[in-house]
């Protein structure tokens, strides 16, 4: 029997469907159906995973949707051919893009016209409406059918001749369809839960919204049997004749309109590169990056790439004339074209590049290219684009927001009744550690019994739901654009965001079908950069660019040899600041390698450490052969970067340049697909034919399975050591103007502002607080004895608007202050600003100190006019001034952070009477079995990486104490690990390598001892 699903949706129509499109295709395989069609509410977006599963199982998969019409009936809409296919996603853009994000409205006059080719099924009502018939009749005739659903209910008989009725009278034939919203009947659970959250109310008073049994779910085909008579079943297979469409059939065309009249693609990619080479090199371009560009201009035009690397060319040299910082990164820094081009800034005649890793011949997909632009200022970019191409031909890539444990818990728990404080205790017990596992001892902990049946099915149904879609948000930086209307290539809606379209396929989905994305990416650091390089010229009358930052600069690198890197990009972590002082890093290529070694890759691949024994001994490391001592060399033998592992294929194992390119792919994607297996046994075959030792390609091995946990290529790693390099010049030569750098592209960074604060004081900055009658919006530079000083900008005070904070400096820039009253009248400030400022203590110039403030900003009047100018004189009482404590609660309370005594001080007699040492006082021991240490926690961190450690940073008065937690210890106590504010350790002092931790034994919260004094950490995964 030849059966063919045609109604069938995936959980990409969110909260209905409760199957992914792998379950439902590959049940469909298991079943003996001929075919499957996927036909998502008013969407695609679930299409392309289907279909690379259908292409695995040798099934036919049909494109199709479901649209619910605002004065109509349902149909389903199936497209037959590539024409139709661009019918249908023209439509559902239509439908998406007329109503608000996550959305959609179409009417009868939409689908008259607009889908000539597409094949139709109508959904009849029950009891059926002859008149949609009527309409559906008369507009699809010929290409329409009426669809039968039968579940097994006691009305199948009785629906049957109803429809059959329907027919003779509409003259539409009959189909069988499934209406299938599950590819078994064991997520029927499920799909009651996904009801309920779309609802949003409990199951159980849902009543007739609920589906009236659990046959909505791909049934064997002997059952369909039973249910349909025989030439309702073979009718599918008449549709699914009809139905030769693949999204394989996709094609993506490139904008034209890059190019100058009378020119082509090609020649005006060679014209640019060439004058970009003369730019790069005015000396003459060297004969092997002269060589190496016309390879690539070759690959380019065989592939017929020109006009993608005109588009991204286009992007970057608007952002330059906009003096917005940007640079390429990723696997476009292994191109010339792109260096010249001024896409990236590294450099081909100082690297080892493999441009197979950026275009290759074999993979046929386009090229990736990554940019970064500042942060606050890509919206710009965006926008050019948006106004260049129009929104028709231009959206963001789409990203699928999928359930986590916390906020499957939430709704999982919300859909099976639980009262709103149950639901956040439960999702509370959930830390982001625990990845996808929800233990029966968290449940425990947050006061529920894990065995108790309503717990017991919450938690069971949760892990159903981890994983599925939720809704479609938009890409953080990947364009779309075409040359056609992009509609008809994939369906578009609206962002969230006003005056963005975002496409309804994510990033994977794009790659599988080989469509062009261009990322436009932000970047904090490029914001500082931009920052730092203004006040460098205002302030010291200094002009920098990011090419003029020296590369080998020896007092950074002593700086970063000490581990001094808070605030500098891509060093600052923890891990990063431990590493420095032991691999100590001298040049710009050390710092390529630095970036790159403290990932996941390089650590799991045991990589790490044999790379810094040979730093220090470099005579141990040894080469095999010249080939590999060439490709290895620079990395004291151990490969570090993907790059080096494809040319250690190719060098050592014979692979070809697009065959060490698939290894590359297979390495990032092992982990959660495997695949590396024929790999394992092409290398040791190659590397033993070419005369290399087992041991030796066992270990190359084992080093690419590392590769499989995030390794990072040389190139991207280049990239980002420019900003290194940048960051770190101006941290060690700047500090001032670096702090106010960071501080007014907050937020961003490792580091909350108290400690760059801290920081900069450190490094001898001076840092003056926020004051009404000096203090900018953003801070600021002051001239001090000898250098400049810091002072805080208004943007620190929280609660405090903008508008009012905009109002204040006009008033202040028209005359002088005079009091808070005159302040609050001039600038129009209501009392919400004024308490704002007054609990930053920025009101103390005009009132004393803080009480003062508080009484006067209570005391000022909303009253006309001529009797506000006239004011009421001074008639404050004498207050008492603020303590120390009240002051330091307040600052922290008001702007993160203090200038005067840190908390810690205020409790150091406490602490010693605790046995508690400074971080001072551990840093003159040199090791110690027993120490105990207490601090302000500012950041935790748990890498994937790390083994399931946990690294805390703790604060005092005196310095920062690195605590490391051990896995064991952190479950043990994880309350205090995750709760407490001051964390007092008992633990072991270690020193290595200049390099010092506080290993946990025990741990302690004294967050009572802080009272109302508000500190939060910075926490990280």
């Amino acid at each position: 029997m030849a059966y063919t699903e045609l109604h069938c949706i995936t959980n990409f129509t969110f909260l209905r469907g409760a199957s992914h499109p792998e379950e439902l295709v590959a049940r469909a395989a298991e079943l003996g159906y001929d075919g499957l069609a996927i036909t998502d509410e008013c969407s695609v977006a679930g299409a392309v995973r289907a279909h690379g599963a259908a292409r695995g199982h040798g099934l036919q998969l049909i494109i199709g949707s479901e649209i619910r019409l605002a004065d109509g009936p349902v149909v389903v809409l199936i497209a037959p051919h590539r024409q139709a296919y661009s019918q249908l996603s023209a439509l559902i853009s239509l439908g998406r893009t007329s109503a608000p994000k996550g959305s959609y409205r179409l009417h009868r006059s939409d689908l008259e016209q607009s889908v000539p080719d597409c094949l139709a099924l109508l959904i009849p009502e029950t009891p059926a409406t002859p008149e949609h018939a009527a309409w559906f009749g008369a507009h699809f005739r010929g290409r329409g059918w009426i669809a039968v659903h039968l579940h097994n209910g006691p009305d199948d008989a009785a629906r049957l001749a109803e429809l059959n009725h329907l027919a003779t009278c509409s003259g539409l034939p009959l189909v069988a369809a499934g209406g299938v919203h599950m590819h078994r009947r064991g997520r029927r659970a499920l799909q009651d839960t996904l009801t309920a959250i779309r609802h949003n109310r409990p199951v159980q008073e849902l009543g007739y919204a609920l589906m009236s049994n659990g046959e909505r779910h791909l049934r064997p085909l002997r059952r369909l049997q039973r249910l349909y008579p025989d030439a309702l079943l073979a009718e599918t297979h008449h549709i699914a004749a009809q139905c030769t469409f693949s999204l394989d059939e996709l094609r993506y065309e490139y904008p034209e309109e890059l190019v100058p009249p009378g020119s082509t693609p090609a020649a005006h990619l060679r014209a640019l590169v060439t004058d970009g080479a003369r730019r790069r090199w005015p000396g003459g371009t060297p004969a092997h990056v002269d060589a190496l560009l016309e390879r690539e201009l070759a690959l380019i035009a065989e592939l017929r790439y020109e006009a993608y690397f005109l588009t991204v060319h286009d992007v970057v040299a608007f952002a330059r004339s906009r003096g917005i910082l940007c640079q390429g990164r990723g696997s476009a820094a292994n191109s010339a074209v792109c260096f010249a081009l001024g896409v990236t800034e590294v450099d081909p005649a100082d690297s080892q590049l493999l441009f197979e890793r950026f275009i290759s011949r074999d993979r046929g997909e386009p090229p990736d290219i990554d940019v970064d632009f500042e942060h606050e200022r890509r919206e710009e970019v965006i926008q050019y684009i948006y106004r260049k191409y129009g929104r028709h031909r231009a959206a963001l890539a789409a990203t699928v927001i999928s359930y986590r444990p916390r906020s499957a818990l939430r709704d999982v728990g919300r859909a099976l009744g639980l009262e709103p404080d149950q639901t956040e205790r439960l999702a509370g017990a959930v830390q982001w550690w625990d990845g996808s596992d929800i233990a029966p001892d968290r449940i425990r902990e947050a006061g529920f019994d894990p065995d108790n049946p309503v717990i017991h099915r919450v938690l069971t149904l949760t892990r159903e739901l981890l994983g599925f879609p939720r809704h479609l948000s938009q890409h953080v930086g990947g364009f779309v654009i075409s040359r056609g209307p992009l509609a008809e290539l994939v369906p578009t809606e609206n962002a969230a965001m006003e005056g963005r379209s975002v496409i309804q396929w994510d990033k994977d989905d794009l790659e599988s079908l080989g469509l062009l994305k261009v990322d436009v990416l932000a970047l904090g650091m490029l914001s500082a950069i931009r920052r730092a390089f203004h006040l460098l010229e205002h302030h010291y009358g200094i002009t920098r660019t990011m090419a003029d930052i020296p590369r080998n600069d020896d007092p950074y690198f002593a700086m970063l040899q000490r581990g001094d890197s808070m605030g500098v990009f891509q060093v600052e972590s923890r891990a990063q600041m431990a590493m420095l002082p032991r691999l100590k890093p001298e040049c710009f290529y050390d710092l390529v390698i630095e970036v790159a070694i403290v990932r996941p890759g390089p650590i799991q691949g045991d990589m790490v450490h044999p790379y810094l024994q040979r730093r220090d001994a470099p005579e141990q490391a040894n080469y095999p052969s010249p080939e590999v001592e060439d490709v290895l060399k620079r990395t004291l033998g151990v490969p570090i970067f993907q790059e080096q592992v494809m040319k250690l294929a190719e060098v050592a194992a014979g692979f070809t340049p697009d065959e060490a390119d698939q290894l590359r792919r297979s390495m990032a994607a092992w982990r959660k697909r495997g695949g590396l297996g024929h790999f394992e046994q092409r290398l040791h075959d190659g590397m033993r034919a070419n005369g290399y030792s087992d041991a030796f390609a066992a270990r190359i091995f084992r080093q690419i399975q590392g590769f499989g946990e995030y390794g990072f290529p040389e190139s991207h790693a280049a990239s980002f050591a420019l900003l290194v390099c940048v960051s770190a010049w101006l941290k060690c030569h700047y500090p001032a103007v670096f702090t106010c750098a960071l501080l007014n592209s907050q937020p961003m960074g490792f580091y909350a502002p108290a400690q760059l604060v801290r920081d900069a004081r450190e490094h001898g900055v001076a840092v003056r607080p926020v004051d009404v009658t000096t203090s900018q919006w953003d801070c600021t530079l002051e001239p001090t004895a000898g250098d400049q000083a810091l002072r805080l900008g208004l943007r620190m005070v929280k609660g405090l608007s903008r508008d009012g904070a905009d109002r204040l400096i006009a008033a202040r820039d028209t005359a002088a202050l005079r009091t808070v009253e005159d302040l609050a009248h001039r600038a129009e400030l209501g009392q919400r600003d004024l308490s704002a400022l007054a609990n930053a203590g920025a009101l103390e110039p005009l009132s004393g100190h803080r009480r003062n403030a508080w009484w006067q900003v209570l005391g000022v009047d909303r009253e006309h006019p001529l009797v506000a100018r006239a004011g009421h004189g001074d008639d404050t009482p004498p207050l008492e001034r603020p303590s120390t404590g009240e002051d330091l609660i307040a600052d922290y309370g008001s702007t993160g952070l203090t200038l005067g005594p840190h908390p810690v001080a205020l409790l150091r007699e406490q602490l010693q009477r605790r046995r508690f040492r400074s971080a001072a006082d551990l840093n003159t021991l040199d090791n110690a079995p027993v120490a105990r240490a207490a601090g302000i926690v500012t950041n935790r961190q748990r890498p994937g990486s790390a083994g399931g450690v946990t690294f805390v940073t703790l604060e005092d008065e005196t310095g920062t104490i690195n605590v490391v937690v051990w896995r064991r210890l952190a479950e043990a106590q994880r309350r205090v690990l995750l709760g407490a504010r001051l964390l007092g350790v008992v633990g072991q002092w270690e020193r290595r390598n200049g390099v010092c931790h506080l290993i946990a034994g025990r741990l302690e919260d004294h967050s009572a001892l802080l009272g109302g004094l508000q500190t939060r950490s910075r926490d990280f995964h």
